[in-house]
């Protein structure tokens, strides 16, 4: 299915990388430049809620005021809707590339970290050295965190089942999504909820229609997963390329059911957009961020 419909939403600055949706269709997303927006659906009001120190990644919703935001280096941070305060919820010092999350009913907050050797903009180098070095981590309500999954493949995006019964992490570098349990006989293990995807996933996120929604930043690109067998000095080469060499016109998204079975999927080309980094479903609208442009896209949810 094509984005039919779909309207560019102009922005000032570039970016970004996450999108989240509310109750009113406000777009809040965060930016290259550290800045967090908030976005009215048609377009007609940006407004600056928050500056940060770096770049932000992803974006959840936490509590009555509050933004979860993933700060890579600089780790999980909370951020004030009213005022823009930010407050460090798990210190940088523990993590390297804090990427992206996902916010329980109860406050207790799944995220990953990509990687211990290279922070989330250097992830083409990441995923070329495959390190495998990237967690799945829990922190709850009262501060404690732990590590539930070691050893992924730049863990990315993260997404609860509706019913909480388990969660969802994207391991780029392998094309798979990886299920964690946390309910039910089969709490404490993992399996794989969704493997062989067409392209490389990236944020995911719960859809109000009950899916698990995931960005294919890239279409599968069989010379990259080549070059990962050659020597070092020819990855550092290719991992250092300008980011306009690299990058293709197509984008995708997908939807899937709580089996891992893809059940919605948008793949095409969007004018003027690429790298779909993020998408977000919510009350028949689709949303979706680019990791390198300056728009975001709303569009009816055609399913």
């Amino acid at each position: 299915m094509g984005f039919r419909d779909a309207k560019l939403v102009p922005l000032n600055g570039e970016g970004p990388e996450d999108v989240v949706v509310d109750a009113d269709g406000q777009v809040y997303t965060g930016l290259s430049d550290g800045r967090i927006l908030r976005v009215s659906q048609d377009g007609r009001t940006v407004e600056t809620i928050a500056e940060l120190d770096g770049r932000v990644y992803g974006l959840e919703f936490y509590g009555e005021d509050e933004l979860v935001a993933c700060g890579g280096p600089r780790g999980l941070l909370a951020v004030s809707i009213s005022d823009g305060a930010a407050r460090s919820l798990v210190s940088g010092a523990d993590l390297r590339a804090c990427n992206n999350a996902a916010v329980a009913a109860d406050g207790t907050i799944y995220f990953s970290d990509s990687s211990t050797h290279f922070d989330p903009s250097q992830w083409r180098r990441s995923l070329l050295h495959q390190t495998g070095t990237g967690r799945l981590l829990r922190r709850t309500p009262d501060g404690e965190v732990e590590e539930l999954l070691g050893g992924l493949h730049f863990a990315n995006g993260v997404a609860l089942a509706p019913d909480e019964s388990f969660v969802v992490v994207a391991e780029t570098g392998e094309r798979r999504l990886t299920r964690y349990w946390l309910t039910g006989d089969a709490a404490g293990t993992s399996d794989v909820f969704a493997d062989n995807l067409t392209g490389y996933p990236d944020n995911a996120s719960t859809g109000s229609d009950q899916l698990i929604w995931v960005a294919l930043a890239s279409p599968r690109v069989r010379a990259f997963e080549v070059l990962r067998g050659t020597p070092k000095v020819v990855r550092d080469v290719v991992g250092r390329l300008p980011q306009r060499l690299r990058i293709t016109s197509t984008v995708a998204a997908i939807g899937l059911d709580t089996s891992g079975k893809v059940v919605r999927q948008y793949r095409g080309r969007l004018e003027g957009f690429t790298v779909l980094s993020a998408v977000r479903e919510r009350d028949g609208w689709l949303y979706f961020g680019s990791l390198l442009g300056n728009h975001v896209v709303v569009m009816p949810y055609l399913g």
